[in-house]
């Protein structure tokens, strides 16, 4: 393992990777900016990133590895150069003195504060041991990427920056680094008081449609919803020939490692809406789906990455959806062991009309590793066969707060996040780990977005299968259908393993509910005719393209 710590007195710093440009330092700007009318003219927030070259650059620093020429290594993320020497020579107690005539530039006259501070993607620092700079030199001209030596270390814990024969810039290492002498911020931060009133919702204030037919003929058509399909076809998941999940649909994408019996398992969940409805339940539910969606496609919870975006955090209100949002994701990474190895905050997300900030809806978006140990037990969402049971892992909650049917159906914007548990979801995702183990369920799918109807319809689609449910006479049925309580997941049952099934639900202890078996392809709920499969498979597909193609 190479750490990213600098050290060695003399050893020289390289920067591998793509060149230094202009448009990088236009996402730290864009993070510190406000959405205006004018803002479409500026140049683009993010640089787009180069595929191919990111490859180049994880084999030529994978081979580089496996040398002892290297001492420490850093990617280059938020500001750039800056950030990456700072970081690095802090984590050693030392310094360093960089030539920023020497950094690879993509276009002639770049200032010296724009090398500094630009974040131009597909770069790392590498600090040498002194004397191997040619091995190092050799791999990367190997993979045909820009290698300059731009530096040293030193020992002073100053780092030294020079341009055109002068000194830039000259600063401690420890004062930029939090734990050193970077100040800390104690800002301001209080509840919008919106967030008092969504809590005072009740179901009882919203009527119950008459057609739920129609209902759920709405949700599948929403682009909230309906498959996005018309945007990932559009690039080539096949690329490398890992991908495992392309004709076997699971709710976490599926990665083969090649030469082993393992395979990863990755997913990237937040709904937006119940983060604004109550931050830290809403956090903490973006980790728990995410741990859903590895769960349920045979695989273990590893880590996190986040992209965190909120408004001004000079808002109070902003800054307390920002403080609530991370400590939900706190609790729900120690409780699913799964550390965050990374991420990044984008503030300042809002639009000022007439006068006012508008700020987007807190969106902490969570993307998630995980493990499957044994690529048999990879667990696909899609119903087999005729015949199977359908059973609900989970308790069934008399909840319609905050779910798209809600929102977008009754036009009621003001309600709570869904109901929540993180012990209760600890326990079902344990639960469906271990059915998925020992072989008792042949689909399981979380249920999240739209509610169980959407579940059961999307486990129809890929083998135009359906399904004959009954509703739970406790709960009302659009709470039943179309509600998005959290803690929940459908599997199927074969017939032959149904004894062995109960017998491993009992004595988990966790709730579950039959609702009733697989069929040919007719949607049935209560003996209501809700389609086909088939027809269900056309309008979910073709809804976004549609609306797109519209637009």
């Amino acid at each position: 393992m190479i750490s990213a710590t600098a050290s060695g007195v003399g050893n020289p710093v390289f920067i591998v990777g793509s060149s230094t440009g202009k448009d990088g330092i236009h996402g730290a700007a864009f993070a510190s900016k406000d959405i205006t009318e004018d803002s479409m003219d500026d140049l683009p927030a993010v640089q787009v990133g180069d595929p191919f070259q990111e490859k180049l650059l994880l084999e030529a620093t994978l081979e580089l590895a496996k040398t002892d020429a290297v001492v420490g290594m850093q990617d280059m993320g938020a500001a750039g150069i800056t950030c990456s020497t700072c970081e690095m020579s802090a984590a050693g107690k030392v310094g360093m003195k960089i030539d920023l005539d020497k950094v690879p530039t993509r276009q002639k006259g770049m200032k010296d504060w724009e090398i500094l501070l630009s974040e131009s993607q597909e770069r790392m620092l590498v600090v040498v041991e002194k004397g191997k700079e040619a091995i190092v030199q050799a791999i990367f001209d190997k993979w045909d990427l820009n290698c300059a030596e731009i530096g040293s270390v030193t020992d002073d814990g100053m780092v030294e920056f020079s341009y055109e024969g002068r000194i830039a810039a000259c600063v401690n290492a420890d004062s930029l680094v939090l734990g050193g002498g970077a100040p800390i911020y104690e800002r301001e931060y209080k509840a919008p008081a919106y967030y008092e009133a969504y809590k005072k919702f009740s179901i009882d204030s919203v009527k119950e449609p008459e057609s739920l037919v129609e209902v759920a003929d709405f949700l599948l058509s929403h682009p909230n919803i309906a498959s996005k399909k018309w945007i990932y076809e559009q690039y080539d998941s096949m690329v490398g020939a890992g991908t495992m999940s392309t004709n076997k649909p699971t709710d976490a994408g599926i990665v083969n490692v090649k030469g082993t019996d393992k395979a990863l398992a990755m997913t990237v969940d937040c709904n937006s809406r119940y983060v604004n409805a109550d931050p830290e339940v809403g956090c903490a539910i973006a980790v728990s789906e995410a741990a859903r969606n590895i769960a349920c496609s045979g695989g273990h919870p590893s880590a996190i990455t986040n992209c965190l975006n909120f408004g001004n955090p000079y808002n109070p209100e902003s800054y307390w959806q920002f403080v609530g949002s991370i400590k939900g994701m706190s609790a729900a990474c120690e409780k699913f062991n799964t550390p965050v190895t990374g991420g990044n905050v984008s503030f300042y997300n809002q639009s000022v009309i007439d006068g006012i900030e508008v700020p987007v809806f807190p969106t902490p978006t969570i993307g998630m590793l995980g493990i499957v140990e044994d690529k048999d037990r990879i667990m696909s969402l899609d119903f087999k066969q005729k015949g199977d049971l359908i059973f609900q892992i989970g308790k069934t909650v008399n909840d319609i707060a905050s779910s798209e049917y809600l929102y977008s159906y009754h036009n009621v914007k003001a309600s709570p996040a869904p109901y929540f548990n993180l012990e209760e979801e600890f326990a079902m995702q344990q639960t469906v780990k271990g059915l998925i183990e020992n072989k008792l369920v042949n689909a399981a799918h979380d249920c999240a977005d739209g509610g169980l109807f959407v579940t059961l319809a999307e486990m129809s689609m890929p083998n135009e299968l359906g399904f004959d449910i009954v509703t739970d006479s406790e709960v009302r049925e659009d709470a039943f259908l179309f509600g998005e309580a959290q803690g929940r997941v459908v599997v199927t049952v074969e017939n032959e393993t149904e004894e062995d099934f109960l017998d491993f639900m009992i004595a988990s202890n966790v709730p579950f509910t039959l609702l009733g078996h697989v069929t040919q392809g007719k949607m049935n709920v209560d003996e209501v005719n809700y389609g086909f499969s088939s027809e269900a498979k056309k309008q979910f597909d073709s809804a976004l393209g549609n609306i797109m193609n519209k637009n």
